[in-house]
């Protein structure tokens, strides 16, 4: 039987948090269990688990990067499936994994990278993919735009998956991002590397998500909603940044 076709409650299922979640927006991957649970998928958190890796890649370290590829498969490789609401780390596991594993030699270590990595979901894909399901009994009574991130966008190329999502949200008024598909300007160490670019991505972005008349902007990872949300806090804007997981978790009483 395939993962897609098991009843949820007998998937064994992990939490990957990613470990800026974990710092710095706890309350990303908390929403992501109460929306998980709440459709009726039992949730484990592996509590050895760390970071996926991507920083030391990114920055040209790939090879200190291997016991943390290593430690991932020990934490999440009996799993039938991984969520993480992030599609950077999802990403990263997925490209830079065997990328970083093949160097070393380590056939084994090949192998269970290659058969973890499509186990791997970001959250959009685990709920439309797996669970097969796009109407999450949210509601969200507030006028949203939506911002697809890079690696959300271009590496696992999740589509519309997260449009699906949210037009099934009751009482939602989501409307079109201008320049949706544009780069925000993070990037990582991008944005320290070269910080006047960046701004001035992030400020592209940020007047966009301004002209919308939008009160919460929305995405898939928490750095990009960082880096457009410090632009959009600096310009007093009002817009408020809150996950994916955070809108799909919310049950606001629907008036009667």
């Amino acid at each position: 039987m395939t993962t897609s076709s098991r009843p949820r409650a007998d998937l064994r299922v992990a939490l990957f948090a990613t470990c800026f979640n974990d710092t710095m927006w706890p309350g990303t991957p908390r929403a992501t269990v109460r929306l998980l649970e709440r459709l009726g998928v039992r949730v484990e958190f592996p509590l050895a688990q760390t970071c996926c890796g991507q920083m030391l890649t990114n920055t040209g370290y790939a090879g200190q990067a291997v016991p943390l590829v290593r430690r991932f498969v020990d934490v999440f490789g009996d799993y039938d499936a991984v969520v993480a609401p992030s599609g950077s780390c999802v990403g990263s596991v997925r490209t830079q994994h065997p990328m970083i594993a093949e160097p070393t030699g380590d056939a084994d270590l090949v192998d269970a990278v290659g058969e973890l990595g499509p186990r791997v979901h970001e959250l959009s894909e685990f709920l439309v993919d797996v669970l097969g399901v796009t109407d999450v009994g949210a509601y969200f009574p507030h006028r949203v735009t939506y911002h697809p991130t890079c690696h959300s966008l271009r590496l696992l190329r999740v589509g519309d998956r997260p449009l699906q999502l949210l037009r099934a949200v009751r009482g939602i008024d989501l409307v079109e991002l201008p320049g949706a598909e544009e780069c925000c300007g993070f990037g990582g160490t991008f944005a320290m590397k070269n910080a006047d670019v960046s701004i001035a991505m992030g400020s592209d972005k940020a007047r966009h998500v301004v002209e919308t008349g939008a009160e919460v902007l929305v995405a898939g990872d928490n750095s990009c909603l960082a880096h457009i949300g410090g632009i959009l806090g600096r310009q007093r804007s009002g817009v408020r940044q809150l996950h994916l997981a955070e809108i799909l978790a919310s049950t606001e009483q629907e008036p009667a």
